[in-house]
């Protein structure tokens, strides 16, 4: 059972990722907060949830222990796969959840692809007792090394500029491992704002 992998993000897809650890990809599925948050060139740490199944081993990862946690819970409800389990992990944090379960709103529910009317009721009456005693969020983050020069110079500007620090950091990395040695400030900063504009 695989638990947590350290690697270097090969390829960041929509709902997925590659993780090289020494030489071996491993594919791994994830919501798009934790993707957002594990920029593609950089070495980082996702908690590894494995399902086993018939025709395939399966790795899910989590950037935290609380998104691992509803994950689990989650898919214990009928009619929530891992897929659907993502699907509202990608559309609500943690706190959100045990907000839109204790207020009982549906509508925030079903916001998330796979969610109709009647599965989110049904996790409103089975999550409700459990929603409380649920984390809110994780004390596990990503190992990534800091930005340094021009990278660093790109993020703080994205930042100033009113973007997310997790959403620039990807964005910036993402731009910096296309781009050749001895790129300049102003064109990462483009580069950054087009990869934020997708």
């Amino acid at each position: 059972m695989i638990a947590k992998l350290t690697g270097r993000i090969e390829l960041l897809d929509a709902d997925r990722c590659i993780v090289d650890v020494n030489g071996v990809g491993y594919l791994v599925h994830a919501s798009t907060r934790t993707l957002s948050a594990v920029p593609a060139g950089a070495v980082a740490s996702l908690l590894i949830e494995t399902q086993v199944r018939e025709d395939a081993i399966v790795l899910h990862g989590f950037f935290d222990a609380a998104e691992r946690d509803w994950f689990r819970l989650l898919t214990t409800v009928q009619g929530v796969g891992a897929k659907v389990a993502l699907s509202i992990l990608s559309t609500l944090t943690p706190a959100a959840l045990i907000a839109a379960i204790q207020a009982g709103d549906r509508g925030a529910l079903t916001r998330a692809g796979g969610v109709g009317a009647k599965l989110a009721v049904r996790l409103l009456s089975e999550l409700r007792e459990k929603a409380g005693a649920m984390p809110s969020a994780g004390g596990f983050a990503p190992v990534m090394p800091a930005p340094a020069g021009v990278e660093a110079d790109a993020l703080s500007a994205l930042v100033n500029l009113g973007y997310r620090r997790g959403e620039a950091e990807a964005a910036v990395a993402r731009v910096v491992a296309r781009l050749e040695e001895g790129a300049g400030l102003d064109q990462v900063i483009r580069e950054g704002l087009k990869e934020l504009a997708k």
